[in-house]
């Protein structure tokens, strides 16, 4: 099948590749097949179902590098779910009675697009997947290609998602400020709270990254500035059992002795027991379109501060995100390099009509491909038994062991 156009559209949060993945599709196109038109819906599939897109014209191409330096989305995202037509009524997204697939399948067709690359996660690359099967059921064929952006890094079976080493890079500089703030009280309890609804991942690279960073500094122990005060003294993933009041009592001592407690912690660290805890006393748990529970509305990171504050004897208590910081960055050195690679197949596999999630396939010996849409799942739990975060625990006086299934 000949392409003749090409459409992109990025969704869900935002990860620092979005610009850069989008930039880099562009100039692939732009060299090695210079006659496929180009258009990228707004905001995701929220423009897939009002038909709002942008034609990327000569000028757009010649500064697609541009995008390499920024952070965000310039086509825009949102979360939509198009097998969810009940939310998407109430939004005004589509009438009462239609099929969302369709609205989006007709819009695609209406505008002649022969391949549609999709930059998201596990929710946006599925939701690819249902659309381009309604299509082929109904005799329009789409070659769907997407590319697996997440700060999590939680894509099944992905190895690296794109963005997530800048994101655990940024949570380290934001760490590198806040903690700062431990001398601000003579007994402070500081949490750095990271994203990760599901998977530690982020939360363990942050913490990892920080302390590498603390390698590099000099230190003045008798001012005062000593690395024990600057270190991470706890970390608290969704794969780790939680033995609070075990942890307590090591960090009571920590206090004791140093006069300030650091903790890493990913949001969805403890979500089963704060959940649980809310619908006992009767109150409603928000949840997005996807289902998922809206980590703002239950504020993971403060219900850590209640239950470490009093325990250690804090006297102030600080709760920091890292998360938007992050995840709207620039792509690092090693997120583009890792962009370039992906881009580069995912144009291939478009000329080739091969549909599928771009990446590192830990199924098939991390080959780089193009993994079959089935194969695609979200909520990849991190290996709490990798060598190098259980040596960083160990050097913390953290032991681990693993969360029972049920908690995940």
């Amino acid at each position: 099948m000949s392409v003749r156009r090409v459409a992109l559209l990025t969704a869900g949060g935002f990860a620092p590749c979005l610009s850069s993945a989008v930039g880099g599709l562009i100039e692939r196109y732009t060299e090695i097949a210079p006659e496929i038109e180009l258009i990228a819906y707004e905001h995701g599939y929220h423009g897939l179902l009002t038909g709002t897109k942008i034609t990327i014209d000569d000028d757009a191409r010649r500064g697609a590098g541009v995008l390499h330096r920024f952070g965000g989305s310039p086509i825009g995202n949102s979360r939509v779910k198009l097998t969810n037509a009940e939310d998407l009524v109430r939004r005004g997204l589509v009438r009462e009675g239609e099929n969302p697939l369709a609205v989006a399948a007709e819009q695609l067709r209406a505008d002649g697009v022969d391949v549609l690359h999709t930059i998201g996660g596990d929710d946006t690359n599925t939701t690819a997947a249902d659309l381009a099967a309604y299509l082929e059921d109904n005799g329009y064929h789409l070659t769907v290609v997407g590319l697996p952006k997440t700060i999590d890094n939680d894509v099944v079976p992905i190895r690296q998602s794109l963005g997530a080493w800048t994101a655990a890079e940024e949570a380290s500089e934001f760490a590198q400020n806040i903690i700062g703030e431990h001398r601000v009280s003579p007994r402070m309890l500081i949490v750095h709270e990271v994203m990760g609804r599901h998977c530690g991942w982020l939360t363990a690279a942050a913490a990892h990254r920080y302390r590498a960073w603390l390698d590099t500094q000099e230190w003045v122990p008798s001012l005062g500035l000593s690395r024990e005060r600057w270190d991470v003294h706890a970390v608290f993933v969704p794969e780790m059992a939680l033995d609070i009041a075990g942890e307590a009592d090591r960090l009571r001592g920590v206090m004791d002795s140093l006069g300030n407690v650091n903790i890493f912690l990913s949001e969805g660290a403890g979500v089963p027991e704060i959940v649980a805890e809310l619908e006992a006393k009767g109150e409603e748990v928000q949840r997005d379109p996807f289902g998922h529970v809206k980590l703002d509305t239950i504020n993971p990171g403060a219900w850590f501060a209640k239950q470490f504050a009093e325990k250690l004897g804090a006297e102030k208590v600080m709760v920091q995100k890292s998360g938007y910081f992050s995840r709207s960055s620039r792509a690092n050195a090693e997120d583009l390099r890792l962009i370039k690679s992906m881009t580069d197949l995912a144009v291939q596999c478009a000329l080739e009509s091969t549909s599928g999630v771009i990446g590192h396939d830990e199924e098939d010996s991390d080959r780089l491909k193009a993994v079959p849409f089935p194969r695609i799942a979200g909520g990849k739990a991190f290996d709490i038994t990798q060598p190098w975060f259980t040596d960083m625990m160990g050097a913390i006086g953290q032991s681990v062991s693993a969360a029972p299934a049920a908690a995940h």
